[in-house]
């Protein structure tokens, strides 16, 4: 029976998360990195289904899901979250019959910018990327490390921290960070972070001005961060390793850009570790991702 390309429902994100999971876990398994996903909720998805369809599909084999793309925009950026396939349908085109699909988002979004974050060994999906003119440009590090060893080196900061209670309140400074470091403001994605119990988020300041915020998980995971200034960013790093260090997780965690050399001096210092290796890719060259942290290749 031919594959079946459909839009997404909200009864297919769960099978959908599976498929993506079984399919991570295949590939870095095989790159010596061991399984590292578990199915989560499907927050954003579901969140993301609600704000605009075109950029979730499904692909279907006798009823059952064999592949699946989750895309999103802000401004005039568009970001591929997801696209992943059933291992055993790998090499047979099905991803690339996905990406073309959710390109219809991007298009009727009129997205100038079109930006995904992969796994820097994916060398099979870096180059269907390619053939569509989503080149590879940033490395990106995921790197954590023990949060007690953190807290010991941590250097010294004035910056003073203030929790977010409502990203609707603090929507203007979030967006001027945002598109400061981005050119997008992403305030609805803030209002997703601060709904979610898992997350605190965080404005740092020196004085009465604002310069930068930090969403920190449960986990013990820093992202997304944004500066006001490349030279703000090691302090707003340092006010939001602080927090992370001194939480309940037993590690800490950020996705660091390889440019970000202040960000990378500082997690260096404080004995984080690079677990995992990515790489931003995109059509064209945006943001300053010296002042920018991502959360992940979902969120961005």
């Amino acid at each position: 029976m031919a594959i079946i390309y459909r839009p997404a429902r909200e009864a297919d994100l769960l099978p959908a998360q599976e498929i993506i999971t079984a399919s991570i876990n295949d590939l870095t398994a095989r790159h010596g990195y061991g399984p590292i996903a578990t199915v989560r909720p499907q927050v954003f998805q579901q969140q993301s289904l609600a704000d605009d369809p075109r950029g979730l599909w499904v692909a279907e084999d006798e009823g059952r899901i064999v592949g699946a793309v989750f895309s999103w925009t802000c401004d005039d950026l568009w970001f591929l979250a997801e696209l992943f396939v059933d291992p055993a349908l790998q090499g047979k085109g099905v991803g690339a019959e996905l990406l073309r699909r959710v390109f219809g988002q991007a298009e009727a979004a009129g997205a100038k910018t079109r930006a995904l974050i992969t796994f820097a060994f994916n060398a099979v999906s870096q180059t269907l990327y390619a053939r569509e003119g989503l080149y590879p440009r940033l490395p990106l590090h995921m790197m954590a490390g023990s949060r007690e060893t953190a807290a010991a080196r941590l250097p010294p900061t004035d910056m003073r921290s203030e929790r977010i209670e409502s990203a609707d309140a603090c929507g203007n400074t979030l967006s001027q960070l945002d598109v400061g470091a981005l050119g997008v403001s992403r305030d609805k994605h803030h209002r997703l972070l601060t709904a979610d119990p898992a997350m605190a988020g965080y404005l740092f300041h020196r004085g009465p001005e604002c310069f930068g915020y930090a969403w920190i998980a449960g986990s013990g995971h820093i992202g997304p961060l944004a500066a006001a200034s490349r030279d703000d960013m090691r302090d707003v790093f340092v006010a939001a390793l602080n927090i992370a260090a001194h939480g309940q997780s037993k590690r800490v965690s950020a996705l660091v850009p390889g440019n970000n050399e202040s960000a990378l001096a500082l997690a260096a210092r404080c004995g984080l570790r690079i677990t995992l290796p990515m790489v931003l890719a995109s059509n064209r060259d945006f943001g300053d991702w010296r002042r920018y942290l991502p959360r992940s290749p979902v969120f961005m």
